[in-house]
């Protein structure tokens, strides 16, 4: 069965997406069998792939309403060789529609449960809020990777996200799991950027990922491409350190879950 993986973090613009569709398509390029699910309605993660969110006849949120299944949805990314579930605006809407729905949380992980045997790797990728498409994830995922930017207020909000992960195993998912935090946007000639990361590694200790994705112009030019990283330019810091990244994940998820300090099992 797929491991299933939420990438989530509240706070906008920590390398969320770029982590979703970079560690996805990385992933299978060390041969697994991946699904990228965009549940963002900015739709960044289906654009980054190269697929026109404007023109799918099929999304996230279809899938999530019951409109459509997910087989039907699914989109071939045919350059990185996986699949993806698409969103675009429409999804602005779910969060008011799904409260009408019954089991609401639950919408997903239903929606995954005829075709997770199909895959390797089930990545989400978040809205950078906690509203009902992060806890349909949350709930969906057997663990979560927290992208966590190495820049003032790096830390701000992840506490809010840690009771939420909390409540969602009390209520709905009691094996969810943190699989780890990435480090990103990490400049070692910025002597701030290398306190925030010392400050992570003590206060999550062996749940960070030992892997640091830097700043790197290449990689912030890829979406417009609608490329991963690793198709638009495999020599850039960014490629090579997305394809270290994809290691550490396979490697994780072929044993135990790293233990956490307090702070990361909250």
């Amino acid at each position: 069965m797929a491991a299933i993986i939420a990438i989530t973090n509240q706070k906008g613009g920590v390398g969320k997406t770029t982590t979703a569709v970079n560690l996805a398509a990385c992933l299978a390029a060390l041969r697994q069998n991946v699904l990228l699910i965009d549940l963002d309605p900015q739709g960044n993660a289906t654009m980054g792939c190269g697929v026109d969110k404007h023109t799918v006849s099929a999304t996230s949120y279809d899938v999530l309403l019951g409109d459509a299944n997910l087989t039907e949805a699914l989109q071939w990314v045919e350059k990185a060789q996986m699949q993806l579930l698409p969103a675009n605006g429409d999804l602005t809407a779910a969060e008011v529609n799904l409260l009408e729905k019954d089991n609401a949380p639950d919408r997903l992980r239903i929606a995954l449960a005829p075709v997770a045997w199909n895959f390797d790797v089930i990545l989400i990728d978040c809205p950078p809020a906690l509203n009902m498409l992060t806890v349909n994830a949350l709930t969906a995922a057997q663990s979560v990777i927290i992208p966590v930017q190495c820049e003032y207020y790096a830390l701000e909000g992840l506490s809010a996200l840690l009771d939420t992960i909390e409540k969602v195993r009390k209520s709905t998912n009691p094996g969810l799991r943190i699989e780890g935090l990435v480090r990103t946007m990490f400049d070692p000639r910025n002597r701030l950027a290398n306190d925030v990361s010392s400050q992570i590694l003590e206060h999550f200790g062996e749940a960070v990922f030992e892997t640091l994705i830097p700043r790197n112009v290449r990689l912030a030019e890829a979406p417009s491409y609608g490329l991963p990283i690793i198709y638009y330019d495999d020599s850039s810091r960014g490629a090579q350190s997305y394809r270290e990244l994809a290691k550490e994940v396979r490697k994780r998820l072929r044993r135990p879950a790293a233990k956490a300090s307090d702070g990361a099992s909250a």
